[in-house]
């Protein structure tokens, strides 16, 4: 059955905060009759910084959240430490996150586990790809072994009998990645959304998006597709569009320009042996204070914080 987008509904029921944010998701992903984006955020700041930009939804990205505590995305970092930098992104952005998973940190029963903290700690949905434990970034190295397609049903079965509508679930699909080919994938497709999935992401280390383009087109937009383009970046907004992508997720971004600043200023320094030369390319404290709330917190203390 064919995929048909639905009007997006103004004025919902009053739901837990949880499923408000993922009815939110659910509408840009789900309901959305133009394209959406999706910006990556690795904490509480990079989350605020993106929000200011005008991101209405967040990915919280495996590789970016693993590299800024110190880890390879190899799933060196736990499903623990994920659920707390998602917890601290929600909170402080109150946007609705759409979180990268990884393949569930294990099987059924880990994936389940997973999604159910995640509903607990405010994430609106939930992006598992089809690969075994522990996994590897996608664009390190050839070896990227597939989970059984069955096996990965299950585990996507699991998520949904757990957590119902709470979490949008996104099954992604690593076959091009692998070296699988397109029948792998639509096959794999078929079986993701007869398995609950509510949106399939199609994955390319190619530098143009012929193939992503040659899924969709073999897909008929039997769920909506999401795209991540870190390769094939040169690809317009357009493009998309007319190939009826739902979503467009930017999914590192934030923390390779994190990464760039952070070394340019650091080698600036240690070499000029002064702060004098960057200062005026670098943020405010001022711009720092307002992106936080300082003002905020001056008004509370004016209101309760009564000093004799």
């Amino acid at each position: 059955m064919q995929y048909q987008p639905q009007p997006v509904i103004a004025d919902a029921p009053d739901q837990s905060a949880a499923s408000s944010l993922a009815d939110v998701l659910r509408a840009q992903i789900c309901s959305n009759r133009d394209l959406s984006f999706v910006m990556e955020a690795h904490d509480a700041l990079s989350g605020l910084i993106a929000k200011r930009a005008g991101f209405k939804a967040l990915w919280a990205s495996g590789l970016s959240i693993a590299s800024s505590l110190g880890y390879r995305d190899a799933n060196e970092a736990s499903w623990s430490e994920l659920v707390d930098v998602v917890e601290r992104i929600v909170d402080a952005t109150e946007l609705p996150v759409l979180v990268d998973g990884d393949g569930g940190f294990g099987n059924f029963n880990n994936a389940r586990l997973l999604a159910r903290k995640l509903c607990q700690r405010g994430a609106a949905g939930l992006a598992l790809q089809d690969s075994c434990f522990p996994k590897m970034n996608s664009f390190v190295g050839d070896r990227h072994p597939l989970a059984d397609i069955d096996e990965f049903c299950g585990r996507l079965r699991a998520v949904k009998d757990t957590v119902a509508e709470d979490l949008v679930l996104v099954a992604r699909i690593e076959a091009l990645i692998a070296g699988h080919g397109m029948d792998d994938a639509i096959l794999r497709a078929s079986a993701y959304a007869a398995a609950g999935a509510d949106a399939i992401l199609i994955h390319s280390r190619e530098t143009t998006a012929d193939e992503i383009f040659s899924f969709a087109r073999a897909w008929h937009n039997c769920l909506p597709v999401v795209v991540v383009p870190t390769k094939y970046y040169r690809t317009p907004a357009s493009a998309y569009r007319n190939a009826g992508i739902s979503t467009v997720i930017w999914a590192n971004h934030s923390v390779r320009a994190a990464i760039g600043a952070m070394q340019h200023v650091c080698g600036r320094i240690i070499s000029e042996e002064s702060v004098e030369g960057i200062e005026p390319h670098i943020a405010t404290l001022e711009a720092v204070f307002e992106l936080l709330g300082y003002d905020e917190l001056a008004r509370a203390e004016a209101r309760y914080l009564q000093i004799r």
